[in-house]
């Protein structure tokens, strides 16, 4: 299955790869060669299709669970002062992904979304210290019956040239669901309340909408 952002990128590739291909076995007599641009055509293709692939994950929706909003590692896990929307410090949570990964962005929980804005930016390499000020982001908050606010930003790599983002101010939407897509090499960001149990570990190979990142704090 593949995102519907993918679709005109896949089919264009698709249709370079009959057309050079063709031109290839017309007028290429050299064997080793008419195999070779076979081959590199073949794995453009193919790497195009894996970026684009948007595999279903099972989730079963807990207001005390935050999860991963994207594939990757987590490079961030740290108190720092959210400037944009709290004005306050937020426990951050930095998932970066590779060209490798799946770059669907998925809502980290259900709820009301209050904030919705893209930036545009730089291109630093995601995981810069300044690319979640400096670089091409959209930040959205979803106002949470557990959590309150929590605010998550893509941020663009410096292979990102496109942010889609599907979060609209006073849409309500479910966790897990799609919320957007990052195109070629990026990172997303998680702010938290300061009392958030934070699961997941610095070097943590995580999922989308499958591996839980933080939960409620439990008192007592």
């Amino acid at each position: 299955m593949f995102h519907k952002e993918g679709y005109q990128i896949i089919l264009g590739t698709l249709l370079s790869v009959l057309i050079i291909n063709a031109l290839n076995y017309s007028y290429i007599q050299t064997p080793w060669l008419q195999n070779l641009i076979l081959l590199i055509t073949a794995i453009l293709l193919i790497l195009i299709l894996q970026f684009f692939r948007n595999p279903k994950r099972s989730l079963v929706e807990d207001d005390k669970n935050v999860m991963a909003p994207v594939d990757g590692k987590v490079v961030v896990i740290e108190e720092v002062q959210e400037n944009e929307y709290f004005k306050e410090k937020r426990l951050q949570v930095s998932v970066f992904m590779s060209p490798l990964n799946v770059h669907v962005t998925r809502y980290p929980v259900s709820g009301k979304v209050t904030y919705s804005k893209y930036h545009p930016g730089k291109y630093l390499v995601a995981w810069h210290p300044k690319s979640s000020e400096k670089n091409e982001r959209t930040t959205v908050v979803v106002n949470t019956p557990v959590f309150g606010d929590v605010l998550y930003r893509q941020i663009a790599g410096a292979m990102a040239r496109r942010i889609v983002n599907y979060a609209e101010i006073g849409n309500r939407v479910v966790q897990g669901s799609d919320s957007g897509f990052i195109k070629f090499g990026s990172r997303v960001d998680v702010f938290l309340p300061l009392d958030a149990e934070i699961k997941v570990t610095l070097g943590q190979i995580v999922k989308g909408a499958e591996t839980i990142i933080a939960k409620q704090k439990t008192h007592g």
